[in-house]
């Protein structure tokens, strides 16, 4: 009964998590944005505690729950584990925990996240990884298979599905993605829970506390006939059949042992805590477990403190008005990358973020997409060669589950300075190619662009735009309208740090 609770409950999570990252049109995120919230390390960056102290808490009462149920990582390793036992049965066994490589990486890890190297520390970050292969890897396939229903309903006459644009945000991430993928489908094909319990950071964490927990798993030795078929069932390699013991930082609380147990010997139940049960039960080895325990907690709130501190549009189609090829455009070169309206800074933004390419997932102006630089690496940031941050639109905001980008509202958004236009006189077609033009003033939001004659005594002098700074928000219509190839003759400069008109 407590693997099918277990099972329903991971199955549901999974998938609306999946579709989280999958739904082009954000309708989910209004109903079940807050599965990505409860995540455990998107919780911490966003100090919100209530949901760090209820997931401490769950552990602490029912072990590593949060990795078998809750964590999307965790229960896609399960699905290609269950695959892989398919093809052979009971092809686990017993192996020793090497302390020495997970709490080496989860200190590292958290070095990371404090030292301003969060970018790079969120490879290994569960959350995030089964982020960028669902945003990657699963969503073109999706948005393949509405493009294909959109274009039979086309036929029928049914307008029930459309088209949305498909293309590649970011070759560095989708390779990143591609080898994560590839990597964890081997790790859990040969050895089920591998990653969980070597590498990744959360794991080892929860670790330190299920140790602790209230319920879980417990051999009972007068039932215990020595067949070993529970070791040979656990995917986390946890359980010593010989020595009747369980490493319960390393149990995920599957409960795969508890139904395979044809004796029911093991029982999930309240452990006796009593002191010669402990001492021998228990390897030596643990004794510092406490130490470990609170040394662990105190580089969390260390990493809190400090991080404290510091329906849908489809893009708008540029045509000519003939038959003409119209060239693609070419990211400018920004002194200083632009940030999403509510990131606050760019220093904020990439403490903060954990590159799960949420918000990217959600844009529907395909403005967001993942940074190539190497301080910021795989982290959004917005471009404009395929569309503009429209002043209506604060998916990005809502979705958020880590705190990088900030709940804003759209009149807040109207008032948010992210950059500022900077034309390139040399670029403009009016200077260029001698023709009347005025789209990035006719498109302009808040109207900090007007047209002024080149030559003011002459009435019939061709005009250009002149920018208004201190009205600008840095939306990028004037850059994304500007019919300039390959580069726009007009460009949106970031700030480091965003300013309210």
């Amino acid at each position: 009964m407590l693997r099918t609770i277990r099972l329903t409950t991971a199955f549901i999570c999974f998938t609306l998590v999946t579709l989280l990252f999958l739904d082009f049109t954000g309708t989910l995120h209004t109903w079940f944005g807050w599965l990505a919230k409860i995540q455990f390390l998107p919780a911490v960056l966003a100090l919100n505690l209530g949901v760090v102290l209820l997931l401490i808490a769950l552990t602490w009462i029912f072990g590593r729950v949060y990795c078998s149920v809750i964590c999307p990582l965790g229960i896609f390793q399960d699905v290609v584990s269950w695959l892989a036992g398919k093809r052979k049965k009971n092809r686990f066994r017993y192996s020793p925990a090497l302390s020495w490589l997970r709490y080496g990486v989860m200190v590292i890890f958290i070095l990371a996240m404090i030292s301003g190297l969060g970018a790079w520390a969120a490879l290994i970050a569960p959350y995030s990884a089964y982020g960028r292969i669902a945003s990657n890897l699963f969503a073109p396939l999706w948005q393949w298979g509405n493009n294909f229903l959109a274009y039979l309903a086309e036929r029928a006459g049914s307008y029930a599905f459309y088209e949305t644009e498909v293309w590649l945000r970011s070759l560095p991430t989708f390779i990143i993605a591609t080898v994560t993928f590839v990597i964890l489908i081997i790790l859990a094909w040969r050895n089920g829970r591998t990653y969980c319990n070597t590498i990744c950071p959360v794991g080892t964490v929860l670790g330190l506390i299920s140790r602790f927990s209230v319920f879980k798993p417990v051999i009972d030795t007068s039932e215990c006939n020595g067949c070993g078929l529970c070791a040979r069932n656990c995917k986390a390699a946890c359980i010593n059949a010989k020595a009747h013991e369980i490493d319960y930082s390393r149990c995920v609380a599957c409960m795969d042992c508890i139904d395979k147990c044809r004796q029911g010997a093991i029982r999930y139940t309240r452990r006796k805590t009593d002191k010669a049960e402990t001492q021998t039960a228990q390897p030596a080895v643990d004794k510092p477990d406490r130490r470990k325990f609170f040394t662990v907690s105190a580089l969390l709130a260390t990493s809190a403190a400090l991080k404290a501190q510091e329906k849908v549009q489809l893009p708008d189609k540029k045509v000519d008005g003939g038959l003409a090829i119209i060239e693609d455009k070419k990211k400018p070169d920004r002194a200083t990358p632009i940030t999403p309206p509510g990131s606050l800074s760019a220093a904020n933004f990439s403490r903060h973020c954990t590159a799960c390419q949420l918000c990217v997932s959600v844009c529907t102006n395909h403005v967001l997409r993942p940074s190539g630089n190497l301080h910021t690496f795989m982290q959004p940031e917005v471009s404009y060669e395929r569309g503009y941050c429209r002043p209506e639109c604060v998916k990005c905001s809502e979705v958020c589950p880590t705190g990088a980008i900030r709940p804003i509202t759209k009149a807040d958004k109207t008032a948010i300075q992210i950059g500022h236009a900077v034309l390139i006189q040399e670029n403009c077609i009016v200077n260029r190619d001698g023709v009347t033009c005025g789209n990035c003033a006719r498109h302009c939001p808040t109207q900090a662009i007007q047209m002024v004659a080149k030559d003011p005594n002459d009435p019939d002098s061709p005009q250009l735009p002149v920018i208004n700074e201190e009205k600008c928000i840095g939306c990028g219509a004037c850059e994304n309208l500007c019919p300039s190839r390959p580069f726009s003759a007009i460009y949106v400069e970031g700030h480091e740090q965003h300013r309210n008109i």
